[in-house]
């Protein structure tokens, strides 16, 4: 029997962490990409620079470690077991996440991501391919249920739902802070019956 190798060093503080990253959304949202410094983070969460910088490297690897942690806070997708209720929790959710203080955060990265591709390449991995995970998901069950006949295209079909919700919030003039959560609600609701039509499926009567 070997004796186990010690490990070196104390192990990384996952509280800490998670200030660092929460100082990154909210200097995100206030300064926007381009007024974000490390030191500012730092300073938001009351550490040294030295302590985040031994957590990451740069700048757009702490941007992109905070998109991630942003994503898996969305929680996972429910199954209501219709197409058209498990399409509306989906809706509603993104609609809400695109207002308030998330949105407004999306729309500063989006913004940035048009001339920096590898946060291009992370917003896409960290906020878009989980959508489209989920898109997936319901469309098996729906086709598994009878709802709607096998879809071609299917990596497709997720850009095809989320589309016109990140379209509304993204490119609307009224900043996502002064949206509602019952108006984005509301938004996602009114775009059901178009979604619905667009994969096969028929809108609940009633």
């Amino acid at each position: 029997m070997t004796d186990a190798v010690p490990q070196r060093g104390r192990p990384r503080d996952a509280t800490r962490d998670r200030a660092l990253l929460e100082a990154t959304l909210a200097v995100l949202a206030e300064s926007g990409y381009g007024g974000l410094t490390t030191a500012a983070v730092a300073a938001r969460a009351g550490v040294s620079t030295a302590t985040l910088y031994r957590r990451w490297s740069s700048k757009e690897d702490l941007v992109i470690a905070a998109v991630a942690a942003y994503a898996g806070d969305l929680g996972a997708q429910p199954d209501t077991g219709t197409l058209a209720g498990d399409l509306r929790d989906l809706l509603r959710d993104k609609a809400v996440a695109l207002t308030g203080r998330s949105g407004q955060l999306i729309r500063t990265l989006i913004g940035e991501a048009a001339h920096n591709d590898a946060l291009a390449e992370a917003l896409t991995a960290a906020l878009m391919a989980p959508v489209r995970e989920r898109v997936d998901v319901i469309v098996e069950r729906a086709v598994a249920r009878g709802e709607i006949p096998p879809l071609e295209d299917r990596d497709l079909v997720g850009d095809l739902v989320i589309g016109p919700v990140v379209s509304l919030f993204t490119l609307a003039p009224q900043p996502p802070h002064e949206i509602a959560e019952t108006t984005a609600r509301a938004a996602a609701d009114r775009l059901l019956p178009f979604v619905l039509r667009a994969v096969g499926g028929q809108a609940p009567k009633g």
